[in-house]
């Protein structure tokens, strides 16, 4: 581990007001915010401004739960990051991926037309950072400009939300 969670000796105030108005009043402590956020407070600043972002796209997109989840979970398969996969997969439980479905993510096969688009466009802006021509179509089939904006910044989101969880060694929950 290379950045610790932040101690509970040295939540303060500015740990407070940095959490303040993003995670209800008793989820703001060591103990129950997790691994990532209580790392992520060691920047209070940085924090504030990424959660704001990554709740927005977790509780405030456009595009539906069930989509959001399958590309979050490609991203975390794709780089290796077993934080996010184990949050995210009960997430995506709860969005409405079935076991199977979840299953097909770490191959990048889904039968459905729009989750093998979204599928697509994971992997086509992790190695490519672009959405190909082809991808674009697929996904306009189905999701309005709004959607298909809220899909490329979750992706990145999670994407580069992952590279610092991977480099700093957030552990999973369940290990703290």
């Amino acid at each position: 581990m290379r950045v610790a969670p932040l101690p509970a000796d040295q939540w303060d105030d500015t740990v407070d007001k940095a959490l303040s108005g993003l995670m209800p009043e008793e989820m703001r402590n060591p103990e129950t915010a997790g691994n990532l956020v209580a790392t992520l407070v060691r920047h209070p600043r940085l924090a504030k401004g990424f959660l704001r972002f990554n709740f927005h796209l977790l509780y405030g997109s456009s595009l539906p739960a069930r989509l959001r989840e399958l590309a979050v979970l490609r991203i975390a398969h794709l780089t290796k990051c077993e934080y996010e996969w184990l949050h995210h997969v009960e997430m995506g439980r709860e969005a409405g991926l079935s076991d199977d479905v979840i299953d097909g993510i770490t191959r990048g096969e889904a039968t459905d037309g729009l989750d093998r688009a979204v599928l697509n466009a994971v992997d086509e802006l992790q190695n490519d950072s672009v959405v190909s021509d082809a991808t674009w179509t697929a996904l306009s089939d189905h999701l309005d400009e709004r959607q298909l904006m809220d899909l490329v910044f979750t992706i990145g989101c999670y994407g580069a939300l992952a590279m610092a969880i991977n480099t700093f060694g957030v552990e999973p929950d369940q290990e703290r």
